[in-house]
């Protein structure tokens, strides 16, 4: 699935691998007894460094993980060697760095944790998810929240898009179970002809075997989710805790902490129990097909 000059190992792209060495180090540092403060003492740097680099949500500098390993008692030639080859893998540029001048960072983050995930749970309100969009109708979402941009940065934003949704069809593809309410598939998008092409690629969509599409009806009326769209990513790394991404218009929410993920968990079940079972898709959405484009 790469596009850039690194080719990355399947499910395991450098912001996964960030996190986990970053894991490593802090069971090692807790292992001694050692605070952040005085780990960042140790490679010129802060406390909040160190968290930071704990997180995954920094580069490493070799020179910084071997000096920390040093610190941490770690002698054994094979076990340094392997965590500091983790660390030069997890300094690889992701597929995504080509796209880099119009990716907002937080949402690169996001990028390199979809690349890695083995199961992707998503719940939209508002748009088809972008794993899933046709480029005409990807084009004119995006043409929505990017006005004046010019033919050719369009062009790569579409672009971005469509290589993002080759990790449907990996060897080693993830599993998606999007649940989409009603409303998405009645906003005429791009227009009529656009949302009739996108419907069509719903259908083909949902009959792959990784793919797991429902609609919540309107007759299903409020449910749990109503407060906005998200996304819970789990992988298939044991030492990974699952993660809800949140957007919002200028910024991302990342949480990871069991307590949050737990309550947007119950809240995908319900909405996935709100919803159409997923072999009524098929049907719901010929009909949808029909109705496009009809007077109200």
């Amino acid at each position: 699935m790469s596009a850039g000059s690194q080719e990355e190992a399947p499910g395991s792209g450098p912001t996964v691998l960030r996190i986990l060495l970053g894991a490593q180090l802090r069971r090692l540092r807790e292992a001694k007894t050692i605070t952040r403060e005085d780990a960042g003492w140790e490679i010129r740097a802060s406390g909040s460094k160190i968290s930071r680099m704990e997180l995954g949500r920094v580069s490493f500098k070799e020179r910084d993980v071997a000096d920390l390993l040093t610190l941490y008692g770690v002698n054994d030639k094979a076990e340094r060697e392997a965590l500091l080859v983790l660390a030069r893998q997890a300094n690889n540029p992701g597929w995504w760095q080509q796209f880099s001048d119009i990716l907002p960072g937080w949402f690169q983050s996001y990028l390199g944790l979809e690349a890695a995930a083995s199961l992707l749970r998503t719940y939209e309100v508002q748009f088809v998810p972008g794993l899933l969009q046709t480029p005409d109708y990807a084009r004119a979402v995006i043409m929505l929240g990017h006005a004046g941009v010019t033919p050719e940065e369009m062009d790569r934003r579409v672009e971005l898009r469509r290589q993002r949704q080759q990790i449907l069809d990996r060897p080693d593809a993830p599993q998606l179970w999007a649940v989409i309410d009603e409303a998405v598939l009645r906003r005429p998008i791009g227009g009529v002809e656009v949302m009739k092409a996108q419907i069509e690629f719903l259908i083909e969509a949902s009959k792959k075997p990784n793919v797991r599409l429902q609609i919540i009806p309107f007759h299903a009326g409020g449910h749990a989710a109503a407060g906005g769209p998200f996304a819970i990513l789990r992988f298939p790394e044991p030492e990974l805790p699952d993660v809800v991404y949140v957007e919002q218009l200028t910024s991302a929410i990342y949480l990871d902490k069991r307590e949050d993920v737990d309550q947007y968990a119950m809240a995908m079940e319900r909405v996935c129990i709100d919803a159409e079972a997923p072999n009524h898709t098929p049907e719901i959405l010929g009909k949808l097909l029909h109705e496009v484009g009809r007077p109200a």
